[in-house]
């Protein structure tokens, strides 16, 4: 009889323990996103909200963590009809490599600058995120090519 009671006892104890959730040991409090679940992040310019698609790069994650203490605000400038690039005020780790950009693409420049590229160009950079459901002239118009300095912000929400 003491067996029995021991057995289900034991039993019991097994699924009390299996029914606790799990301990999120990268994010122990489970308040907040870790980065891989920080997917998108939000570009505004003249009021407009666009959403980037995130890479997954030591870059981005040092991203997030910033745009998790508040949003970032910058100006950024005209650069060969191509880019709308500034600084951020921040610098980044980086993970260059040749690549060849386009509309769309937002990209780490020596660490400290981001690019919001309007077109094409090849060049060693890091990849930030990709602005999705725009063309080319759409986005060139978003972001002021060719107006001049341009108030960028950041964020994640």
């Amino acid at each position: 009889m003491k067996k029995i009671a021991l057995v289900i006892m034991s039993v019991l104890l097994l699924f009390l323990l299996c029914a606790c959730p799990a301990k999120d040991i990268d994010n122990p409090d489970n308040d907040e996103p870790t980065q891989a679940e920080v997917t998108k992040m939000f570009i505004t310019i003249y009021g407009n909200k666009l959403e980037v698609t995130l890479e997954n790069n030591s870059s981005v994650e040092a991203l997030v963590e910033l745009l998790k203490q508040g949003d970032i605000t910058y100006t950024a400038d005209d650069y060969g009809g191509f880019e709308k690039v500034g600084n951020i005020g921040h610098s980044l780790p980086t993970s260059n490599s040749q690549i060849t950009t386009s509309a769309g693409d937002v990209i780490l420049y020596q660490g400290n600058q981001i690019c919001i590229m309007v077109g094409s160009n090849s060049w060693s950079y890091t990849r930030i995120g990709k602005i999705n459901g725009y063309s080319a002239a759409q986005l060139k118009t978003l972001v002021g090519t060719g107006k001049g300095s341009t108030q960028v912000t950041l964020s994640l929400n």
